[in-house]
């Protein structure tokens, strides 16, 4: 009897030791995987950013900077404005900022082919061209040729701003040559041209002569599907607070992003 109750003592303490080891590897399991998760998105988006966005996209991401803010408290964002081709050099000669959205892939591409950008950039948003004139329309611009018409006084954008370059496409496709008085180094500023009297016709994306409102009457001209300008968003290599810059990309890619851009006039990518 005694080694009976003798083996079933030493079994218990070698199951006691089986089931400890058990309850050691599952614990140190359990807070490896859990490890990762300690630091949420709603945690890291803190701090503030800086983002560099195209001139064209003033309107919806301040709203959306204010969203951000608004979901995330401790977060600021400050925004830069500009033409995207201004602010891929700026960039790229050290200009601190965390996040880079670009009115096309090709200056998206120079940034990437910098090194100034963190993983790969996402596709957020597509733009297409129209004219816009003063109210009345004085100098009955029906076409994207009449433009060409001597004596009109017309504004675009530099052919290395996005929406310079997407209109001199426009011009090869239809044989046409413009003469433009000046060439600006934003769509903001080919829109300020034409709603301050400067201008008899200036060539803008869609969602700019919409935010103008009656402050211009549009022209649209057929040949504009033809040339689609992407947009695109990517964090930055040297981004100093790279979890809120991720946080703030995610938020211009999710529904409400969407939804602020749909609003604009902005088309899906």
């Amino acid at each position: 009897m005694k080694r009976v109750l003798g083996l079933v003592a030493a079994g218990a303490f070698s199951l006691a030791l089986v089931t400890g080891c058990s309850s050691s590897d599952n614990s140190s399991s359990e807070t490896s995987s859990a490890a990762p998760t300690t630091t949420t998105s709603s945690e890291s988006a803190t701090g503030s950013i800086t983002v560099f966005a195209a001139a064209s996209l003033k309107n919806t991401f301040t709203e959306l900077g204010k969203e951000f803010e608004s979901e995330n408290p401790g977060s600021e964002v400050t925004f830069s404005f500009a033409g995207s081709s201004d602010l891929v050099a700026q960039i790229t000669q050290g200009a601190p900022a965390d996040v880079f959205a670009s009115a096309d892939a090709a200056n998206m591409t120079k940034a990437t082919d910098a090194g100034v950008v963190a993983g790969s950039a996402s596709d957020f948003a597509s733009n297409t061209l129209t004219i816009v004139v003063p109210p009345g329309n004085p100098k009955g611009i029906a076409s994207f040729a009449d433009l060409a018409k001597e004596g009109t006084q017309l504004v675009i954008c530099a052919p290395q701003v996005p929406c310079g370059a997407a209109t001199k496409k426009v011009e090869t496709a239809t044989g046409e040559t413009l003469s433009p008085v000046s060439e600006e180094s934003s769509v903001t500023d080919v829109l300020n041209k034409v709603t301050s009297g400067q201008a008899d016709a200036g060539v803008v994306y869609v969602t700019d002569a919409k935010s103008a409102g009656d402050k211009v009457q549009t022209v649209a001209f057929p040949e504009a599907t033809t040339v689609v300008n992407l947009y695109q968003i990517a964090v930055l290599k040297d981004s100093k607070n790279s979890a809120t810059a991720t946080k703030f990309v995610d938020l211009v890619k999710g529904p409400k992003g969407l939804a602020v851009l749909s609003d604009a006039g902005f088309a899906a990518p």
